[in-house]
């Protein structure tokens, strides 16, 4: 299986790979740097959003390149990678949440406009991303499987609440989150969620939890945040390694219905 695997803050390259070997993708959303390599019997495709130190801020991503960068590269599937604030006081720092909804209701990407890859009237493939949960259950369930056979602190379900940045957000703004179910927030993952429910491109998003947003309890110093941080490409790292051989045959979540053959 031939998995893409995109990551965030903290983590720059991904660890274990046999033989990773980098290169540049050309497409129609703009260049995107990849490293392939192999992970046990699997074929990793990696990105990190920010890129090689952080060139990228949130709202520098291209989430419409990286996904078409991952499609081009015949990933049959993709596990989103986040560092988040948690909005719910229960999902404690070091805490895994394997979500299993979206809170994303701009729907927008970071120039601003509507995030989604139907931008043209008339063009082949245009339709209607319909779904229960947005999340591919296989792929979740081999992510919460391994986090408990690995011993990783894990949340089997939540919401991510997708915020703008680069800022992080107020405790007015994130009072008003909590009422709606958001579990954690973070910058980046709810354009990817989108992008890859339209290409039918079976999608799982894990987040590790760094510190409490805004807020939601006393605010710890800057270096515990960055701490966490660091420590969280091991955790998901080892979680993802474990996962892979039990993802099976990853199924799309819902459906796309179509305007042409």
């Amino acid at each position: 299986m031939r998995v893409g695997i995109i990551t965030g803050s903290g983590t720059e390259s991904w660890p274990g790979l046999d033989s990773p070997a980098i290169r540049t993708a050309d497409t129609r959303y703009g260049q995107v740097t990849l490293t392939e390599g192999k992970l046990g019997n699997n074929e990793i495709v990696h990105i990190t959003r920010h890129e090689a130190g952080h060139r990228r801020l949130s709202n520098h991503v291209s989430h419409r390149a990286n996904l078409a960068a991952l499609l081009e590269a015949s990933a049959d599937c993709l596990i989103s990678l986040t560092v988040c604030g948690a909005v719910d006081p229960a999902a404690r720092p070091g805490t895994v949440i394997v979500f299993d909804d979206l809170y994303f209701p701009a729907n927008r990407l970071p120039d601003g406009s509507l995030c989604t890859w139907h931008d043209t009237p008339g063009a082949a493939g245009r339709g209607h991303w319909i779904f229960d949960r947005p999340f591919s259950e296989p792929v979740r369930r081999a992510l919460i499987a391994a986090a408990q056979a690995v011993g990783v602190p894990v949340r089997p379900g939540g919401c991510y609440g997708h915020v703008e940045g680069p800022r992080f957000s107020t405790r007015t703004e994130i009072s008003a989150l909590a009422p709606a179910g958001v579990t954690a927030i973070s910058q980046t993952a709810g354009p990817e969620v989108v992008l890859a429910g339209e290409a039918g491109l079976p999608m799982a998003l894990a987040g590790f939890v760094t510190d409490y947003a805004n807020g939601v309890a006393e605010p710890e110093p800057v270096a515990a945040l960055l701490a966490r941080m660091r420590d969280s490409t091991a955790v998901l790292a080892t979680l993802v390694e474990q996962a892979l051989p039990a993802i099976g045959e990853p199924g799309p979540a819902g459906l796309v219905h179509r305007f042409d053959p």
